[in-house]
């Protein structure tokens, strides 16, 4: 138990935070212009930087930051939530001897798994103060008037019940194989090669998280697409499968979005992804390296002092 509250996986969790919270600010448009790319299907412009351009000429010049206090707000819970989780267990079941690749998925698995039940009603929130008062192509979506973070959270009670706040949690669970396969890969791409040198320079640091979590987001962007649909809960879905983004939910928007676009509108929006995760999850794994070893050389050079 002591080492679940321990000082350590603080450390990291803090970490983990500050340097998603950098990372994201740095990249926020790049998030902005794939959730339109995404949700708003009536949109002709392909690319990320027509998008924002667009985004930028129709609706001012700081709408590509819409939502970005929500979003940063979600984002530090829900990275504290992982780094901590993710950390705890490792030390709760690793105990000091070398982690393997499969413990580091398994691991990441259940840290994404407590993450997302604990954080989707901030990040449906997230999503809909995110498209608030954008212009979209498409004229099936029914616009939103919230106040702020505490505003949406009430009327989406009010309106559509409690499990609303839990739209897309299906989609988000199979997508916790994301940030596990990031994971995965991250700390296994570390371990090669730190069997070559003692220690990882920033640029090797930013490359690993890069390389890592492209993979990552490659692989499960399918899912990420129908999870923002759902989160966005605003299309005129079949109402009788509302709840939690059911399989049958999940499936059907796939099949849709595979017949109108073919298999490539499954991959919408994925180089604004691409570009936005691997800049930000690379920002953010060299700022949370940089973080915990600067912390510990402090702490440690504190308990050294004790010891005297």
């Amino acid at each position: 138990m002591a080492s679940v509250l321990s000082y350590e996986s603080l450390v990291h969790a803090v970490a983990g935070a500050v340097g998603s919270v950098t990372a994201m600010t740095v990249f926020f448009p790049l998030d902005t212009a794939r959730l339109r790319l995404q949700v708003d299907e009536k949109r002709k412009s392909k690319t990320t930087h027509m998008v924002l351009l667009e985004i930028i000429k129709e609706e001012g010049l700081l709408a590509p930051y819409r939502g970005w206090f929500p979003v940063i707000s979600s984002l530090c819970c829900s990275n504290f939530v992982y780094f901590y989780t993710f950390n705890s267990l490792k030390a709760v079941w690793v105990k000091g001897q070398r982690s393997t690749t499969g413990k580091d998925l398994v691991v990441g698995f259940v840290a994404g798994v407590v993450n997302v039940l604990l954080t989707t009603p901030l990040w449906v929130v997230n999503t809909r103060l995110k498209l608030q008062g954008a212009k979209f192509r498409n004229e099936d979506i029914v616009p939103t008037n919230y106040k702020g973070i505490f505003d949406a959270f009430h009327q989406i009670i009010r309106d559509e019940g409690v499990l609303a706040l839990w739209n897309g949690t299906f989609p988000s669970l199979l997508l916790v194989f994301n940030p596990a396969i990031q994971f995965m890969f991250y700390e296994g791409l570390k371990r090669q090669l730190l069997k070559k040198r003692i220690q990882l320079s920033s640029l090797d640091v930013f490359i690993i998280g890069a390389i890592a979590k492209a993979i990552a987001t490659t692989a499960t962007y399918p899912m990420q697409t129908v999870q923002s649909i759902l989160r966005f809960g605003r299309h005129r879905l079949n109402p009788e499968n509302r709840t939690l983004g059911s399989l049958r939910n999940v499936l059907y928007l796939l099949h849709q979005r595979v017949k109108r676009f073919g298999i490539m509108g499954l991959y919408k929006g994925l180089e604004a992804k691409l570009l936005q995760t691997v800049l930000t999850a690379a920002l953010m794994f060299l700022v949370y390296e940089k973080l915990t070893a600067a912390t510990f050389t402090i702490m440690g050079l504190k308990s050294a002092a004790h010891k005297h």
